[in-house]
């Protein structure tokens, strides 16, 4: 099984929890387990960060260097997307950006990316990454 670090722009609420689900399922079919930083360390709002951690430094990057790839939903582009797009990219992560067809993916992202990914539905997710996994070399 292959790890990934997947970053996307993150609102509360019910519709975003969904849609990490509904990414990691498509992602598992194709072989890709995956770290989420508002499911797995902030538990959706509902964890506190110990006194002078910082969610960025001291739990995203740390988790990004070690993962295998990181995958970054931009369909809405955010500013924690690109730094951690700068992280990786700067540490040898590859970097697989997914986003819904007719999303604009800026041409700094399109330059970092070692593939863009559009979907219409998470099959297409799978069906890509299920072809990423195969040539994928640890």
């Amino acid at each position: 099984m292959i790890n990934a670090f997947m970053s996307l722009k993150f609102h509360d609420g019910e519709e975003d929890k969904i849609k990490i689900d509904k990414l990691t399922e498509a992602l598992l079919k194709a072989g890709i387990k995956n770290t989420v930083m508002a499911r797995d360390v902030e538990k959706y709002g509902e964890a506190t960060l110990p006194k002078g951690k910082k969610l960025m430094i001291d739990y995203a990057f740390p988790a990004m260097k070690a993962s295998d790839m990181i995958i970054i939903e931009f369909s809405e582009k955010g500013v924690g997307l690109g730094i951690g797009a700068g992280y990786c990219y700067a540490n040898n992560v590859p970097i697989y950006v997914i986003a819904k067809t007719g999303s604009d993916i800026s041409l700094t992202m399109e330059n970092l990316a070692t593939k863009v990914i559009f979907y219409n539905d998470y099959n297409d997710i799978t069906k890509a990454f299920l072809k990423i996994v195969k040539q994928y070399k640890k």
